[in-house]
C-alpha cells in the first residue's frame, strides 16, 4: 500500500534531515528509505504493540511503530496514520544509531 504523504513528526527533525550534507551516507540511506516507504509503507518491520516504548506512545500518541533498517546498523522509526479522507500518511519519528536503538528498546 502506498501512503499519500510522508512527513516528519516535527520541524526540528525535518531540519536535522535537511542539515545533513547530500553526500552523507545516512542522508542517502534516509532518502532511499523514504522512497521505499512511499512505494510500500509496510516495508519496515512492525513492532508489536506491547513492545512500543511508552516514551513514543506518550510523546507522539501513536499506536503503531515500524522500523526500517539503515546501513551501519542505523534505524529509521516511523508510524502510519490516516487523515480526514482516509488517506494514509507515514510519519518519520526518528533515526538513530544501533546503540541508541538498543537503549530505547532495552535489549
Amino acid at each position: 500500500m502506498k501512503p499519500k504523504r510522508i512527513r516528519f513528526i516535527d520541524s526540528s527533525l525535518e531540519k536535522a534531515f535537511n542539515i545533513l550534507k547530500d553526500d552523507d551516507p545516512i542522508k542517502k540511506a534516509l532518502i532511499k528509505a523514504i522512497r521505499d516507504i512511499k512505494e510500500n509503507c509496510y516495508c519496515g518491520r512492525n513492532v508489536k504493540k506491547k513492545l512500543i516504548p511508552k516514551k513514543f506512545i506518550n510523546k507522539y500518541r501513536i499506536n503503531n511503530l515500524w522500523i526500517y533498517n539503515l546501513p551501519s546498523a542505523w534505524r529509521l522509526l516511523y508510524s502510519l496514520t490516516t487523515s480526514g479522507e482516509i488517506e494514509l500518511i507515514a510519519v518519520i519519528l526518528n533515526w538513530m544509531n544501533h546503540k541508541d536503538y538498543e537503549r530505547l528498546f532495552k535489549f
